[in-house]
């Protein structure tokens, strides 16, 4: 596949990554206003830096766009006028409609929307995509790309947002998680690298055994907790002090907000 990455800034260059170390472009083109920070992508022999987008999509056939908001609707126009049938246009941009990118260049064109998240750089990616009509042709294309990154879902364009904050924000969440836990193991006598790496394998592991497994969480804790046991006697008292309550707030905290973008 000839890809093209049109605004490599951290999600853009974390696709770019992704891409590269999954094998999944024969050759691939990346573009940004300074190069000079992403130049040595070069090394690759099938990416060309550019500066230019007219260019990268002249010689690509998937379009991956990952630029700020603002940007996206001067640069579809600028653009349109070089899209043809061979064309997916693929944006990662929050908020950014099906609806008003065929506004810019045409529902005749294969337009998908994806919410992909930073961990697309090491290939665990949870990408959430959707496609206007003529983009579900190729909606299965892009699920291909980003499963070569981790994982995909299609879900219906109106549950992107909520997308957003499960999966991208998610990211920051589990980080705060991961942190506590490796703070607590601090407490109890592990210096501060072996906590760390307690907490993120274990986070890991819990992640894994889900997803191989296919069981309900309350299944996995069943087997670890024992009555009257250490581990019950932990989950109670993070339950009393609101654990899964700060967590459902705090994701709908991060929803009304991304909501309020929407409607200024």
């Amino acid at each position: 596949m000839k890809i093209a990455i049109i605004g490599t800034g951290n999600l853009g260059l974390s696709i770019a990554k992704g891409v590269l170390h999954s094998n999944g472009a024969t050759s691939m083109y990346m573009t940004k206003r300074n190069v000079e920070s992403i130049k040595d992508f070069e090394s690759y022999g099938n990416v060309k830096v550019t500066s230019d987008n007219r260019e990268a999509v002249q010689n690509s056939d998937i379009l991956i766009f990952a630029v700020q908001p603002a940007h996206f609707g001067q640069i579809l126009e600028d653009i349109k006028d070089l899209l043809t049938e061979k064309h997916v246009v693929i944006s990662t941009i929050t908020g950014f409609s099906i609806a008003k990118m065929e506004s810019i260049i045409g529902s005749n064109n294969y337009i998908v929307r994806s919410m992909p998240n930073t961990a697309i750089s090491v290939g665990k990616s949870m990408t959430c995509v959707c496609a206007n009509e003529m983009g579900k042709k190729r909606i299965d294309l892009a699920k291909a790309i980003f499963n070569r990154m981790g994982h995909s879902l299609e879900i219906p364009e109106e549950q992107m947002q909520a997308a957003t904050v499960i999966c991208a924000s998610g990211i920051a969440f589990w980080m705060r998680l991961i942190r506590a836990t490796t703070q607590g193991a601090i407490q109890l006598g592990f210096d501060a690298k072996e906590a760390q790496e307690l907490a993120m394998h274990t986070c890991n592991g819990a992640a894994s055994l889900l997803i191989e497994s296919g069981n309900h969480p309350e299944e996995e804790i069943d087997r670890v907790t024992t009555p009257m046991g250490c581990t019950i006697k932990g989950l109670n008292e993070m339950e009393h002090q609101g654990l899964s309550s700060s967590l459902i707030r705090g994701i709908v905290a991060s929803f009304d907000k991304i909501t309020e973008f929407k409607t200024k």
